[in-house]
């Protein structure tokens, strides 16, 4: 028999805080029992049948700062029920894995009914925030106390609560005990060693957990890179054979490392849970509009909204978009060529000190119109992508990182194309500066202002919880993490820096290899004392920057089988017919590419 939320009885009078919601300070009092009423009212009634309070009682807020800041949280019924819900996979006693649900919770490893510890608290809020996410308008027309926030059947309330600005932020609080456990083998002790990644996933989920394993694998990946290209920095060997030897062993790494990566991949995800998650599971995104009716599938009521649509915006709008700007950038390239050629000319003529300085204004200039180009795009391709209306979150990321990606890339490999005298300084001063900006200078003024706030709360006299209070206060005014993509970015050029640009600089790997191990820890930093804690996402891969890593592979595959087949090495072999010689260049990198297909 199916046990349902109605059946049973979810209400507890003291509960573990585990998301915060901060309203804004001049939020209607009739505004706040509504959004309350909503979150604690039973599921059958539209409801999210969650715990719910303020940080502070009546008396506190007459003594304290009146923050506006409310604690949810959830029964321990109710967050086995929400596990069911969202279809979290777990390991059960016979070792296999699969969907969890409340009836046969005895069936599961590690489950038992006086221990806490079967759901992690990561996925307890990954389970808050898809019920506070799912939400939806009912019979409202409008949020009470604010007529000008409309509302129609299937609108997600916390999308329009955060687009009226009535809700500030909603963010999951940290666990400092588990934290500081995490952080002891993680990164706080300067050691080369394996990093605990099953501990990673179970305090900040599957998407992070996957990126520092990459992040960790890539690197190693790199150390024959850059091995070998050491001896070629320091002799001196002619350039045709450089490249030959260079490019076959790109021609070999740049396949070998993803599909090695694929299977490792795998094997991790299947661990957890999430590769044998049923996608049917996936809730709609908060932005997903539509009319409300009944998902064919799920069975569930949700927003729909028909593919043709979405389709019609993407090849009408989004696509000549993105072809534009790239016309555009290869115009903006033309331009700087043309410049490039008045300052050498001017310079030819005139051989002066100032001609001289001149020479380096013009790639001075691109590579700040690039930056430029480069964030007015990604705030065009995040709205297009928005506007595209793409009833998943995983859709959503996968079509706004592809758009980024094809421009990212073409900025990439122009200025590499202008730059590449001083690719080295390109690479060690990009990564110093990331590493100071993302982490080092924010972890800074972050422990600067939790030094003002200890020094506020220990001032007080008012008899509330100290530590939860300023644990709330210090987190709400953290950075918000805003995922992977810029971190896998990164490493997408690194990647493209190595696979392409290696005969131009053989340090390049070398370079990449020191940037990466000191990265782990600056990126640990970052996620554990810069940023709020990040909700939870389960994933069953790196999603779209497989095929990205992938493709430029591809690309890698063709440019070494050309450098190989340009090389006299290569040429001597066929003296007399140049067409052996093109047909055998292409069947390599066809049969190397299949690879990919397969």
């Amino acid at each position: 028999m199916k046990v349902t939320l109605s059946a049973l009885d979810t209400h507890e009078s003291s509960f573990t805080p585990l998301v915060v919601i901060e309203l804004a300070q001049d939020v209607k009092e009739e505004t706040k029992e509504w959004l309350k009423n909503r979150i604690i009212a039973k599921k059958k009634d539209g409801g999210a049948q969650l715990l719910f309070r303020p940080l502070l009682n009546k008396y506190e807020r007459e003594t304290l700062e009146n923050q506006n800041l409310y604690l949810v949280g959830a029964s321990k019924i109710r967050l086995l029920l929400g596990a069911e819900a969202v279809g979290l996979v777990k390991e059960c006693h016979d070792n296999t894995m699969r969907a969890f649900t409340y009836g046969t919770r005895q069936n599961f490893k590690g489950f038992d009914d006086n221990n806490d510890d079967f759901l992690t608290m990561a996925e307890c809020q990954f389970i808050i925030k898809h019920e506070l996410e799912n939400l939806r308008a009912k019979d409202e027309k409008m949020i009470p106390g604010y007529p000008q926030a409309k509302l129609y059947p299937g609108k997600s309330l916390l999308r329009r609560l955060l687009t009226s600005g009535i809700v500030i932020q909603v963010f999951p609080l940290h666990d400092n005990e588990a934290l500081k456990k995490l952080e002891d083998t993680w990164y706080t002790r300067l050691t080369l060693k394996y990093q605990p990644i099953d501990n990673i996933r179970g305090y900040f989920g599957e998407t992070i957990a996957l990126y520092f394993g990459f992040l960790e694998y890539f690197t190693f990946a790199l150390i024959p890179m850059a091995v070998i290209g050491l001896p070629y920095y320091l002799f001196v060997w002619e350039d045709y054979d450089k490249y030959v030897i260079f490019a076959s062993f790109n021609l070999i790494w740049s396949t070998v490392i993803l599909e090695v990566w694929k299977r490792g991949c795998a094997n991790m995800t299947y661990r957890w849970g999430t590769l044998v998650m049923k996608r049917q599971f996936e809730e709609p995104r908060p932005g997903f509009h539509g009319v409300l009716g009944v998902n064919s599938i799920t069975g569930r009521e949700e927003p729909l909204y028909p593919s043709y649509k979405r389709q019609l915006r993407i090849y009408l709008v989004s696509l000549p978009f993105v072809c534009f700007c790239l016309y555009f950038s290869l115009y903006v390239m033309m331009i700087y060529f043309d410049m490039e050629i008045w300052a050498l000319g001017l310079h030819e003529n005139s051989e002066s000190e100032w001609t001289s300085v001149l020479l380096y204004v013009p790639s001075i200039i691109y590579a700040i119109v690039i930056e430029i180009m480069n964030r007015l795009y990604r705030y065009a391709a995040e709205f297009l992508t928005s506007w595209e209306n793409h009833r998943l979150e995983s859709a959503y990321q996968n079509h706004l990182i592809l758009k980024v990606l094809v421009v990212s890339t073409v900025f990439m490999y122009k200025f590499i194309l202008i730059m590449k005298l001083i690719l080295a300084t390109l690479l060690i001063t990009s990564q110093i500066l990331n590493q100071i900006v993302e982490s080092l200078l924010p972890y800074w003024l972050q422990k600067k202002h939790g030094v003002q706030v200890k020094r506020k709360v220990q001032a007080l006299k008012a008899d509330i919880d100290a530590t939860l209070y300023e644990q709330v206060i210090l987190e709400k005014e953290m950075g918000t993490y805003m995922g992977t993509f810029d971190d896998y970015l990164e490493l997408f050029l690194q990647f493209g820096y190595v696979s392409l640009f290696s005969c131009v600089y053989p340090l390049a790997a070398a370079f990449a290899v020191l940037n990466n191990f000191t990265e782990v820890n600056s990126d640990a930093l970052k996620m554990c004392r810069v940023f709020k804690r990040p909700f939870s996402e389960p994933s069953a891969s790196i999603g779209v920057w497989q095929l990205a890593f992938e493709t430029m592979s591809v690309i890698s595959v063709v440019t070494n089988c050309a450098l190989i087949g340009m090389s006299p090495q290569v040429n001597a072999v066929f003296p007399e017919s140049k067409t052996d010689l093109i047909l055998i260049v292409v069947a390599v990198e066809v049969s190397e590419n299949l690879n990919y297909f397969e």
